[in-house]
C-alpha cells in the first residue's frame, strides 16, 4: 500500500501520475526504471501483505454492503471512493463546490480527483498501520485500472450485478440517516425472473426507532439521475471489466435477492462459507494469504468459461 500511495501522492494530474510510473538515475534509461518498490517486487512479496481485491458494479448494486461485510470479516480496510466523495461534499472546501456540480448532474467524477481523495485515505491508512484493501469504486476507468495495476497486484475483482430495472428501485430507495451516516433502504422489490431466471425479492431494509425520523434522501437519487448515472457506468464499465477479465480476475457474481440470500452464496463463491473455522489459526496472515490463493483458484476453475455465474 505503501507504493500505491506514494504513487498518487506524486501527482494532482493523471497525465502527470502516467509520466510518475516511471522514474530515472543518471544512468538508467527512463523508460527501464519502473517505479516499483522493494516491497512491491517479486510478486510484490504477496505473503506479507493482506489480500487486495476490488468490487465493482452498478450504482445500487451493493458494492457497499458487501465490501464492508468481507471488511468486517477479514479484518482488512473497506475503502470506498464513493464515500470519499461525499465525505469531501460535505466539507467547505474549493473542489466541494466542483463535486457538487458534479454530483448533481450525475456525471463520473474525473479521474484526478478520484486519484487526489483516494490518495488521502491511502495515506492516512498507511499512517495507521493499515495492510491490504477492499476497494470499492475503483477502478472505474481503464485508466484508473491501468494506474492501479503499475503498482500493486489485485488478487482478486468481484464484479456485483443486478438486472437494470431492480438496480432503479433500488437506488429510489435508499435514505441515509442524517445523524449517524447509516445507510437504509424502504425499497420492497419483487422482480419476475427474465429467461428462466428465478424471481428476485429484496425486503427493505428499515432504520431503527433512533434513526427513522432523520432519514434523507441523497439528492442526486432521482429518476432522471439514476438512469443517466447507470447509462454512463454501464458505458464505462465494460473496458475496465474486460481489463481484469483478460488477466484472469474477474468474478461476475449475479446476487439472488437481497443479504439473506445473496451473502452466503457470495461466501461460497470466494471460498469464504467456512472462514469462521479458520480463525482458530495463531498466524493470522498467513490464514489470509492461504485464503486468497483458494479465492483465485477457484475463480480461475470457473473463469474456464468467457462468462459465468452463481446461481442455485
Amino acid at each position: 500500500m505503501a507504493a500505491l500511495t506514494r504513487l498518487f501522492r506524486s501527482s494532482s494530474h493523471v497525465s502527470l501520475i502516467r509520466r510518475s510510473l516511471f522514474t530515472a538515475s543518471a544512468s538508467t534509461p527512463l523508460e527501464s526504471a519502473p517505479i516499483r518498490s522493494q516491497a512491491y517486487s517479486s510478486s510484490h512479496d504477496t505473503k506479507d501483505r493482506n489480500i487486495q481485491w476490488v468490487f465493482l458494479g452498478c450504482p445500487g448494486v451493493g458494492k457497499g454492503t458487501y465490501a464492508s461485510r468481507l471488511s468486517t470479516l477479514l479484518g482488512v480496510p473497506h475503502i470506498a471512493t464513493g464515500d470519499l466523495v461525499r465525505e469531501e461534499l460535505s466539507s467547505s472546501t474549493p473542489l466541494s463546490k466542483h463535486l457538487k456540480e458534479i454530483v448533481n448532474q450525475g456525471k463520473l467524477v474525473s479521474d484526478e480527483i478520484i486519484i487526489s481523495l483516494l490518495s488521502k485515505r491511502l495515506e492516512a491508512g498507511e499512517a495507521n498501520g493499515e495492510s491490504g484493501f477492499i476497494l470499492d469504486g475503483f477502478p472505474r476507468t481503464v485508466t484508473q485500472a491501468e494506474i492501479l495495476d503499475d503498482v500493486t497486484d489485485i488478487d482478486l475483482v468481484v464484479n456485483l450485478k443486478l438486472p437494470e430495472n431492480v438496480l432503479l428501485e433500488k437506488c429510489l430507495g435508499r435514505r441515509i440517516c442524517d445523524q449517524c451516516g447509516k445507510n437504509f433502504n424502504v425499497a420492497s422489490i419483487n422482480v419476475k425472473g427474465e429467461n428462466g431466471n428465478p424471481d428476485i425479492k429484496m425486503a427493505p431494509l428499515l432504520p431503527p426507532s433512533h434513526c427513522a425520523s432523520k432519514l434523507i434522501t441523497r439528492s442526486d437519487d432521482t429518476e432522471v439521475i439514476v438512469k443517466e448515472r447507470l447509462r454512463i457506468y454501464n458505458d464505462k464499465s465494460q473496458p475496465v471489466e474486460e481489463f481484469y477479465r483478460a488477466r484472469g480476475k474477474l468474478i461476475e457474481f449475479d446476487l439472488p435477492g437481497g443479504i439473506p440470500e445473496s451473502w452466503p452464496r457470495l461466501l461460497e463463491a470466494l471460498n469464504l462459507d467456512d472462514y469462521d473455522d479458520r480463525r482458530g489459526l495463531k498466524d493470522r496472515r498467513i490464514t489470509l494469504y492461504v485464503l486468497r490463493v483458494q479465492a483465485i483458484d477457484r475463480a480461475f476453475r470457473n473463469l474456464e468459461r468467457r462468462r459465468f455465474h452463481f446461481r442455485l
